[in-house]
């Protein structure tokens, strides 16, 4: 495999998306949308009289940084369809199929798009609520809370793994229909374990320390390396160039 290959197919992808503003602005604002809404959730919960060292806040805290966790294995999945079955739909997949890059060169290419905009926009989403969270609580606390080591765990570790878990999954599922709602839908829905994940940091039947953290994300990260073999055994170019319709 040649490196320079799939940056070339990356950067081709990413000018493509530029495009697609509904794609774009869903990258984009969702992240800053969730930021505001989390922090509007803190500022009530301190006007109520929540202190964080009760430790009710500190676990919602937590939980919050985590659903950044939940969108960034949410987010990827559109662009990743897109950039398979939507291209597919629009013609222009064939010609990239038809060059002698590799399909290794080719899956690589296309995930490192749809990595890169959705993980950088919600490390800015998640370091806005941060900084908003630290300045809400900075007078009752003395300190700041962000960032501590289980947000760096989250945001540095488990995000990154999550969303190529979904890259990878929406990869496989894009090689079995036709269509960049069913692929999407399909992709999304795959992630419903890291949804189960906050809904039990939330309520508190499982608490998001750096043990927990760690060994969900070895969880993730050797799903990732099975996803990755069955996603390139599945992406058959001979059979999109001849079969897809």
């Amino acid at each position: 495999m040649k490196l320079e290959t799939p940056f070339t197919i990356a950067a081709k992808e990413l000018k493509v998306l530029r495009r697609k503003k509904s794609i774009i602005y869903s990258v984009v604002i969702i992240p800053i949308l969730l930021s505001a809404l989390f922090s509007l959730v803190i500022r009530n919960q301190v006007a109520s009289g929540n202190q964080v060292g009760s430790g009710t806040l500190a676990l919602g805290l937590e939980s919050l940084i985590y659903f950044f966790v939940v969108l960034a294995a949410i987010l990827p999945s559109s662009i990743a369809a897109y950039s398979i079955v939507g291209e597919k739909v629009e013609k222009s997949l064939e010609p990239l199929l038809a060059t002698p890059t590799t399909d290794g060169e080719i899956l690589l290419g296309k995930s490192i798009a749809a990595f890169v905009p959705p993980i950088l926009a919600t490390w800015a989403g998640a370091s806005i609520f941060m900084a908003a969270a630290d300045y809400i609580l900075y007078n009752g606390l003395s300190y700041y809370y962000f960032p501590n080591w289980s947000s760096g765990v989250m945001l540095l570790l488990l995000a990154p793994l999550a969303a190529i878990f979904s890259i990878e999954l929406t990869v496989i599922a894009s090689s079995r229909v036709s269509d960049v709602r069913s692929a999407n839908q399909i992709g999304i829905l795959m992630n419903i374990p890291f949804m189960a994940v906050f809904l039990a940091g939330a309520t508190g039947l499982v608490t998001l320390n750096i043990d927990n953290l760690l060994i969900f994300s070895g969880i993730v990260l050797i799903a990732d390396a099975a996803l990755f073999f069955l996603s390139t055994s599945t992406f058959n170019r001979e059979e999109i160039l001849t079969k897809w319709k």
